[in-house]
């Protein structure tokens, strides 16, 4: 029996959708001319966005005209403004008109990037892409690049790559029942990013089995101490899986001695994964090139231009020597795709054609690169270069504000675009103290002037600010530090 529609079976008309598409354009410029006028965090509680849609989907079509409303009504003051100049939490990702442009065309064209023959054009740009990436932050020619949502996933891809060369046959036997495989370990930093943690446990390997390794006083891997882990595990009949070094870690933006670690690892036969999402950026600056310095003795690394390179979420690049061992894993053709899995040769006696799908878990894949194309070229170089190096300057502006101004103090060395401080007024104790930066965030969060975070150093809370964004000027900064101090003043008095 065939059921009855009660509408069009097709799109909105082409003249409809041609006149909300012109509305659409002037809502995107127009909340983007605004968005420094809005407070950065809504007064809104759980809830309170549910109850005000509709509790089921609705049987009939509704017209854009109403939805597009309730965009505004109902959306709109539930969101948290990311893209705001002030906002200096975590890391910055900013949102920009080039980017935007590249976003609507690729959602237009609605490609599916997996296979060159099913988007030559998403395939090659891809590529070419990760090749400017590549070259901007000097990882070698010898590396390959694939694009992934973020860093957290490039990750568990790197260490489904590391339990693959340590001899275990997972992807054919699995780790089920299995008395043959030994205990593999990862080895990080008390700094390092959780998403190893996550890995090991998607990999079904145990988070357990993640080593997290003390760091020195400018939170860096101790490589002795790195060093002596291993070598007890290897004892206890363990086997050294990976080891992660971070250039840029999460709290401080901490760089550890990569080109040591990697003499570690190569010991061990352990796989390098450098995690340089964020702080991969830096090295774009001639200056600041060192920061990826024994990058280049790694396995695999990951850089995130959707962190400090100025393309807006989700942009994760991750880049391997060993490409060979990341698609040993992940790639499988079943019979629906032979007929578009080429992994032929050009006939012009050009590169060979490359199957992104074969180098991770997905198989749908968005046109990622489409927006990092066109951002790239608008900014050009110089302008990226010109960009991070402000960000550098008005971090290390802000650190030298905290060391001017009791009861401030620097909880870190000022790195990057991080500045880590605290509240430690010689009246309190410690323990008092980290109440009080907990409630200075807050307060000024709740201004919706400015959003911060905070984060744990040395079991003692701080006050973590990022600079990233190609909207946040000196002003900006300096509102923020202000309120801190404002907000320092006030709740010391009232305790």
């Amino acid at each position: 029996m065939t059921g009855r529609t009660t509408g069009p079976l097709g799109d909105v008309p082409a003249d409809e959708m041609r006149a909300h598409l012109h509305r659409m354009a002037d809502w995107v410029a127009d909340y983007r001319d605004t968005i420094e006028d809005r407070a950065i965090a809504p007064r809104v509680r759980p809830g309170d966005v549910t109850a005000r849609l509709a509790a089921g989907m609705p049987a009939s079509g509704e017209p854009l005209e109403r939805i597009l409303h309730d965009l505004d009504a109902v959306v709109m003051p539930g969101i948290v403004h990311w893209g705001h100049p002030a906002f200096l939490g975590y890391f910055g990702s900013t949102s920009n008109g080039p980017a935007l442009l590249g976003e609507i065309a690729a959602a237009a064209l609605n490609v599916s990037a997996m296979t060159w023959k099913t988007s030559p054009a998403a395939t090659e740009l891809e590529t070419v892409v990760l090749s400017w990436v590549r070259e901007m932050v000097g990882i070698p020619s010898s590396f390959m690049g694939i694009v992934y949502d973020t860093a957290s996933v490039a990750t568990l891809h790197a260490l489904a790559a590391a339990r693959e060369v340590s001899g275990s046959s997972v992807r054919g036997r699995g780790i089920a029942g299995r008395a043959d495989l030994p205990v593999l370990r990862v080895y990080a930093s008390d700094q390092a990013h959780s998403s190893v943690e996550k890995a090991m446990v998607v990999l079904g390997l145990g988070e357990e089995n993640v080593v997290r390794i003390p760091t020195d006083d400018a939170f860096r891997m101790d490589v002795g101490a790195l060093r002596d882990a291993i070598n007890d595990d290897v004892r206890r009949g363990t086997r050294p899986m990976a080891v992660v070094a971070t250039v840029g870690t999460t709290s401080t933006a901490s760089v550890d001695p990569v080109g040591e670690i990697a003499a570690v690892a190569r010991a061990h036969d352990a796989w390098l994964h450098v995690d340089a999402a964020y702080g991969g950026a830096v090295a774009v600056l001639p200056e600041s090139r060192s920061a990826m310095a024994g990058a280049e003795l790694a396995d695999s690394i990951v850089v995130n231009p959707h962190k400090w390179l100025f393309v807006p979420l989700d942009f994760s690049a991750l880049f391997t020597r060993r490409p060979d061992v990341l698609r040993a894993v992940f790639a499988l053709t079943p019979e629906y795709l032979r007929g578009d899995a080429s992994g032929a040769r050009d006939t012009s006696g050009g590169a060979d054609a490359i199957d992104y799908m074969d180098y991770g878990i997905q198989l749908g894949r968005r046109f990622r690169a489409l927006k990092a194309w066109m951002a790239f070229r608008a900014f050009g170089r110089d302008g990226i270069e010109s960009r991070i190096r402000e960000h550098c300057r008005l971090a290390a502006l802000l650190a030298a504000w905290v060391e001017s101004t009791p009861p401030f103090r620097l909880a870190a060395p000022q790195s990057m675009g991080i500045v880590c401080f605290r509240a430690a007024p010689p009246s309190m104790e410690p323990e008092e103290c980290d109440a009080l930066n907990e409630a200075v965030v807050d307060d000024v969060n709740a201004t919706g002037a400015a959003y911060l975070t905070h984060t744990r150093l040395r079991d003692r809370t701080c006050i973590r600010v990022g600079i990233g964004n190609v909207l946040t000027t000196e002003s900006h900064v300096a509102t923020a530090w202000t309120r801190v101090q404002a907000a320092e003043r006030q709740l010391r008095g009232a305790r």
